[in-house]
């Protein structure tokens, strides 16, 4: 999770680019695409996409999100869930990614009970005083019940696609604070999310009764939970207990602590690291194959 081990690793980072947090904030996530941040967003020869802004209802409002697949056929579903600076250009641009390898994809604005997306530009801004204030009283409203009530609304809009192919199951995909809620989600719908990838995300086992790894019996998914390393040396139990909760539960589960910090997978986060970050996602589209 975002806590000191984190913003040291970020420090570190910045201190290579030459430039502040202000700074890395300033520039933007699609300055940062487009100056060669990330190179392979676009496969050639990918299939045409289409996407657009959505919004659908939630028990708790309506929702907005941004929703991108194939521009042919029928295709499984995915749920992504962004890191805690929410939904911005980097998360569009790793949605067109994924929908470029064959799926519907619809990335929420976990904030929306608050106000519409983005509601920052890049990762780097959470980490400044302003982002910090920004954000707290919206971070409060997301409880877990809060995430199931909303996965259960995403999946109900994705079953309503012509692009959704109905006959496969729901992937989840979250990042940071989003990991946690793709546990939740295959808790939430169980008969519908059938797989969750976890990337950096914090939370994934606790002391409370509902701790995602707690679910995990109630769930009929398969799980990729990547961990960065600054979070294995916090808690280097976790993955462990993860692990044995899994296997006591009977679902697969790939647990693999990888040699990157906490945000190494978000395309607009200063620890960014290409060469884990795609085979991470390596990993993701393996697990999706069962979908």
């Amino acid at each position: 999770m975002c806590d000191d081990l984190t913003a040291h690793a970020e420090e570190a980072a910045l201190a290579q680019t030459g430039l502040n947090r202000r700074e890395f904030a300033a520039i933007g996530a699609a300055a940062i695409l487009a100056s060669g941040f990330a190179t392979s967003a676009s496969a050639k020869g990918a299939p045409k996409l289409k996407e657009q802004t959505v919004m659908f209802a939630t028990p708790d409002g309506s929702a907005d999100a941004f929703f991108v697949h194939p521009a042919r056929g029928k295709h499984p579903g995915v749920i992504m869930w962004p890191d805690i600076a929410g939904l911005r250009d980097a998360y569009k641009v790793m949605a067109r990614r994924l929908a470029e390898s064959g799926y519907a994809v619809l990335v929420i604005n976990q904030y929306y009970r608050s106000r519409p997306a983005p509601i920052m530009d890049s990762i780097a801004q959470w980490r400044t005083p302003e982002g910090q204030a920004r954000l707290g009283p919206m971070i409060k409203l997301i409880d877990p019940a809060a995430t199931m009530r909303d996965a259960k609304a995403c999946v109900a809009f994705l079953d309503a696609q012509k692009s959704v192919n109905r006959k496969r199951g729901i992937g989840s995909c979250g990042y940071c604070m989003g990991g946690p809620f793709t546990v939740r989600s295959a808790y939430a719908v169980p008969d519908r999310v059938k797989a969750a990838a976890s990337f950096h995300g914090g939370g994934l086992v606790t002391d409370k009764a509902d701790s995602p790894h707690k679910l995990l019996a109630a769930t009929k998914a398969s799980y990729l939970i990547a961990i960065a390393r600054n979070d294995d040396a916090r808690a280097p139990a976790d993955k462990d207990t993860f692990r044995e909760a899994a296997k006591a539960a009977g679902r697969p589960a790939e647990v693999e602590v990888y040699a990157a910090d906490h945000g190494w997978c978000t395309l607009d986060a200063p620890v960014f690291d290409k060469v884990e970050a795609d085979r991470a996602w390596g990993r993701m589209l393996a697990l999706y194959k069962g979908l």
